[in-house]
């Protein structure tokens, strides 16, 4: 946004314009989304010239080349220029004249890519959309993916009566729309079970309007210490005691509770009003992520490689932001002596915090996941994946708190724009909070401009189908 910003207000009070080529995400209910991948600047005096009907216009030849770079890549084409004004915007009359003359033929350049328009002044936007089916359609708003989010309308919205008494408390910070704003979201949380467990309770009692749990698990009894909500019943701990039959303790590990149905029962108790859908299922699971596709965010609380791939390609080929969560517990297998304990926040956004760029994605683990469990055995691998790692209540609390408090302050616009934007560790052990500084690979296959970035349906995640 920032690009198009400089490229339509450069501080001369003139009229300028660009190409802006998106992505589509086309979602589940039908609707779909752009996502603003790349800045065609138009040239003042070469491709955006005075006009033989209005103000000024783009060249024939510039329209033809945006148009058909918009194509061969997948992309939407959208013209862009600017207006006068602050807080509110609109085509022209000559405008939308000209949009009727130019975009039924650019529907058939773009073969199935949407055809619009924008028009921008300093805090508003205004759309027109021309689809491949022959509707066309305003855009009522559009999200700029910031640290705080920022939200532009054609003109301010009107305003809200008093929101639900039961969130005074919170109104009281965030405000009436605040508040609505947080009922409009659908946030998806991946793992459902210490830390996610933890997030989903925040979420569900800050009166988030959907909720997407994932998780493929069932709980057991070394899950009860952390997972929120879950008992004793759930994880049929009568029947796996050590004194049971073989028989019958898989019987209980076979019908436990999945997590998902112990997180979905937690969330509805504390708001019974919010939409959830748990998906006992892998993130991995190409049925799966088609379900996220509309999320507002994503928090990952599963800390498998695939689940982290999968993640990462989401927040940058479909722009979802998340965050990652987690704790960590490193002790010497021989001796049990603490090597280290932390807890780890990262936000991971469109422009920043790539987790290929970081180095947090490794793929001898991969390859390792991708195995059967036979075949991990026969290779030996040292990270054996039955033996369970320490995790404790506490220190998935500090990392969740972090990460809910970071979630609302930047959807809500509350952040400070100069707020640290690094990964946060915290180190209980030796008292110690450290800012771990985020690298950015301008040619990474996932985030880079070369790579997925905003392709949408045009790209393809890492996932796996089902068979």
């Amino acid at each position: 946004m920032r690009q198009l910003h400089d490229q339509l207000f450069p501080g001369d009070g003139e009229e300028h314009a660009a190409v802006l080529a998106a992505g589509v995400a086309r979602l589940p209910d039908g609707g779909g989304r752009l996502l603003g991948r790349e800045v065609i600047p138009a040239l003042d005096g070469r491709d955006y010239i005075p006009g033989k009907r209005g103000h000024r216009m783009l060249t024939a030849s510039f329209v033809t080349k945006a148009a058909l770079y918009c194509r061969d890549e997948g992309l939407a084409y959208l013209a862009v220029h600017c207006h006068g004004g602050s807080r509110s915007v609109a085509f022209s009359s000559t405008d939308l004249a000209s949009h009727e003359r130019g975009y039924p033929a650019l529907l058939d350049v773009l073969r199935g890519q949407p055809v619009g328009a924008l028009v921008l002044a300093q805090e508003a936007l205004a759309g027109d959309l021309w689809l491949p089916d022959g509707t066309r359609t305003a855009i009522p708003q559009t999200r700029i993916l910031g640290r705080p989010w920022r939200t532009l309308y054609p003109s301010p919205p009107p305003s809200l009566c008093r929101a639900d008494p039961t969130y005074d408390r919170q109104t009281r910070l965030f405000s009436d729309r605040g508040q609505l704003t947080l009922s409009q979201l659908k946030v998806t949380v991946i793992g459902a079970g210490g830390a996610g467990s933890l997030l989903i309770e925040y979420l569900a009692r800050l009166g988030i309007g959907h909720l997407v749990i994932i998780d493929p698990d069932r709980i057991d009894v070394t899950n009860l210490p952390r997972v929120v909500g879950s008992t004793r019943w759930d994880a049929r701990a009568w029947f796996t005691y050590e004194s049971r039959p073989d028989w019958m303790r898989r019987l209980g590990r076979r019908t436990a509770t999945p997590k998902v149905r112990i997180a979905a029962r937690l969330a509805r108790k504390a708001n019974p009003k919010m939409v959830i859908e748990p998906i006992f299922g892998d993130i991995t699971d190409s049925a799966v992520i088609g379900r996220l596709l509309d999320c507002d965010f994503v928090f990952l609380a599963a800390d498998t490689m695939q689940a982290r791939l999968v993640f990462n390609a989401l927040v940058h080929q479909y722009l979802i932001p998340g965050a990652q969560v987690g704790a960590k517990v490193q002790a010497d297998r021989k001796t049990g002596e603490l090597l280290d304990v932390f807890t780890a926040y990262r936000p991971i956004t469109p422009d920043r915090g790539c987790l290929w760029c970081n180095g947090l994605i490794n793929t001898a683990r991969l390859q390792e996941e991708a195995l059967a469990p036979d075949e991990r055995q026969a290779q030996r691998y040292v990270e054996d994946p039955t033996v369970v790692a320490p995790s404790v209540i506490t220190l998935n609390a500090t990392a969740s708190a972090h990460a809910a408090n970071d979630f609302l302050f930047t959807v809500l616009g509350l952040l400070d724009p100069e707020a640290e934007h690094d990964y946060l560790r915290l180190r209980p052990q030796k008292a110690t909070l450290y800012y771990d500084g985020i690298r950015k690979d301008a040619d990474c296959p996932e985030c880079g401009h070369e790579g997925r970035f905003a392709r949408g349906d045009a790209g393809r995640l890492p996932t796996r189908a089902r068979p």
